[in-house]
């Protein structure tokens, strides 16, 4: 009896211990279960450079060496996105700007970018300036699955969703706006010849291919001269007094600031009068147009998508006033005349826009889903330009307006055009 007795209280111990064991495996099982949705709704919510409280986003700007006047560009957005954390942040998260200098050198692009990316950890790559540095790391960042945002080119192949689904520019792009200045002068100049100076890069590379396709067939009659340089140079005069022996009736100036001034200067000096066009890049009156020569600078012809914060016409504009306010504020030792912190301004309020349309979302996924679904108008930019892009359309603007400088600043005339150089219809 006793014996049989002691087996079953050995019995009930072991289905007790069983039943705990069971117990405690599906605690665990369960603990577990929790803590994995747990993960899988932070991973939902937040990619790597992104938590509840913050988004980190990776910049790189010629802050030295040849370009260095668009390093205002990149102080301009430093500024605006201290505004925006300051006034809470975006759904409740502050943006870590995290900003290199690259001196407009493609080998160090690709050094800051790895270091962005590998050690800083950021969500996503916004605004690198230059032509040549974006094409040094488009591949690496689409291979990375890395947004690579509103970059700080024209340059007609990053709106090529298919190939780089990573990749988005901003502004219209370097061939639309050749082509809008060949058809202007088949249109204005029939039977006149062009001369051209261009950047030795895919930079100056993409207007020339703009040039082409808009003159056809005609370009080798039209063309007489195309003379490169390298943004190593100190100088381009020789390469004008080049283009001089030609003896165009047209020069088209394709060249980043420091340049674009000299030619114009250089211009100006031999005492060559040809009908001037420089790229919308080169625009700036402070950068470009008074180093060169208000003098020398009259009558040269450009496109613009920006309003000129110099152009008595958006003395009292909404949208310019309201930028006004914040270089003020926010970038007081900004120069208000230059309309490269116009051009800052504008792209900074396209990311932050793009950021909130994310909602809780913040995945790199989400954040390409939500750059290729924008639609919007951003008070800087011409009337009648908008913001628009779908999961085919990676080109956010694609219209523009001839100018002329007269006086001491631009003068808008013609209709708006779009990338085919025609009126929108």
């Amino acid at each position: 009896m006793h014996h049989a007795s002691r087996k079953l209280a050995l019995r009930t111990l072991a289905s007790r211990t069983l039943v705990s064991r069971t117990l405690k495996a599906l605690a665990a099982t369960a603990l577990l279960l929790t803590l994995g949705s747990e993960v899988a709704t932070a991973q939902k919510k937040n990619d790597t450079g992104a938590t509840d409280t913050e988004i980190k986003i990776g910049n790189i700007a010629p802050y030295s060496g040849p370009a260095s006047a668009y390093a205002t560009i990149a102080k301009t957005q430093a500024a605006y996105f201290k505004m925006v954390n300051e006034a809470g942040g975006i759904n409740g998260r502050k943006i870590n700007f995290i900003s290199y200098d690259d001196g407009y050198s493609p080998p160090k692009t690709v050094e800051q970018v790895r270091k962005l990316v590998e050690s800083d950890e950021v969500f996503a790559i916004y605004q690198v300036i230059g032509t040549p540095g974006n094409s040094a790391i488009q591949k690496y960042l689409n291979q990375k699955k890395v947004p690579h945002t509103f970059i700080g080119s024209g340059a007609t192949k990053w709106a090529d969703p298919k190939n780089f689904p990573w990749s988005m520019g901003w502004q219209p792009n370097y061939q639309s706006e050749a082509r809008i200045y060949a058809r202007y002068i088949q249109k204005n100049y029939p039977g006149k010849t062009v001369g051209v100076l261009y950047q030795n890069d895919d930079f100056g590379k993409d207007y020339l291919t703009g040039l082409h396709e808009a003159f056809g067939k005609d370009k080798a009659q039209i063309i007489v001269a195309e003379v490169p340089y390298e943004v190593s140079s100190p100088s381009v005069d020789s390469q004008v007094v080049q283009i001089r022996s030609a003896n165009p009736d047209i020069f088209i100036n394709i060249a980043t600031p420091k340049f674009a001034a000299q030619a114009i200067k250089k211009v100006a000096e031999m005492k060559w009068t040809p009908v001037q066009f420089v790229t919308n890049v080169s625009v700036s009156v402070s950068a470009v147009m008074k180093p060169a020569g208000i003098e020398a600078s009259q009558n040269v012809i450009s496109a613009a998508y920006l309003k000129d914060p110099n152009d008595p016409q958006w003395k009292n504009d909404p949208g310019m006033n309201e930028w006004r306010a914040f270089m003020s504020k926010w970038y007081p030792e900004g120069d208000q005349a230059d309309a490269s912190t116009v051009f800052g301004y504008g792209v900074a309020q396209g990311l932050v826009q793009a950021l909130k349309q994310c909602g809780d979302e913040m995945t790199r996924a989400n954040l390409m889903k939500q750059l290729a679904s924008m639609d919007t108008e951003i008070g800087i930019y011409l009337p009648g330009i908008r913001i628009k892009t779908s999961p085919t359309d990676f080109a956010p603007m694609e219209q523009l307006r001839l100018m002329q400088f007269k006086g001491e600043g631009w003068e808008l005339f013609g209709p708006l055009m779009d990338g085919g150089g025609l009126p929108p219809s």
